[in-house]
């Protein structure tokens, strides 16, 4: 079984920053929005970490295009994200994946909230296990809405296959800011 394209997308400064250091992640103009939906309109599901819906709180739909809404995916390795969280609402299907050290009362009331909970990993969230699971649930392509921090396991792990970046004619600047990528870096 093959695991699912996967495409990196982001809207970046020109300095690289997704985010102010306060975490506005406001960056896209209307007409990169426009595109960001169409391109969510022709995927299987769309990915993000836990991180990005704690600061985020998005719903991941398809708002500004014609097309289904897809699956929802998140990586949450401790069941951190709220139960109030968007994401959660019941406007299309929402995948939390967690590891085995997150707690089951958190992952019992995720599931009350409607959302499927899959457990893959011990200490942190399996990404080629999981993209193995989505891919034998007939998930052919993925659009990876991450932060900096699930963009680099990603991109560290060998996962993603296509890179699509909006560039604002902004800066931002910051060491606390949230660039594209982060981890321990490449090279």
């Amino acid at each position: 079984m093959r695991r699912p394209y996967v495409i990196m997308n982001a809207a970046m400064t020109l300095d690289g920053k997704i985010a102010t250091r306060e975490g506005d992640s406001k960056i896209s103009c209307p007409e990169d929005l426009d595109r960001v939906h169409r391109l969510r309109a022709e995927v299987d599901a769309i990915m993000v970490g836990a991180g990005t819906v704690l600061s985020d709180d998005p719903s991941l739909t398809v708002r500004r295009a014609k097309g289904k809404n897809p699956l929802r995916v998140v990586v949450d390795g401790r069941a951190s994200i709220p139960p109030t969280a968007r994401i959660l609402d019941r406007s299309s299907p929402t995948l939390v994946v967690v590891s085995e050290r997150a707690p089951e009362t958190r992952v019992r009331e995720l599931r009350r909230k409607g959302a499927e909970v899959m457990r893959k990993g011990r200490e942190k969230v399996d990404l080629p296990l999981l993209l193995e699971e989505l891919g034998k649930r007939g998930i052919r392509k993925i659009l990876l809405e991450g932060g900096s921090t699930l963009n680099w396991y990603m991109l560290s792990s060998g996962l993603v296959d296509e890179i699509r970046v909006a560039v604002s004619p902004t800066i931002v600047g910051g060491e606390r800011a949230k660039t594209l990528v982060g981890g321990e870096g490449f090279g």
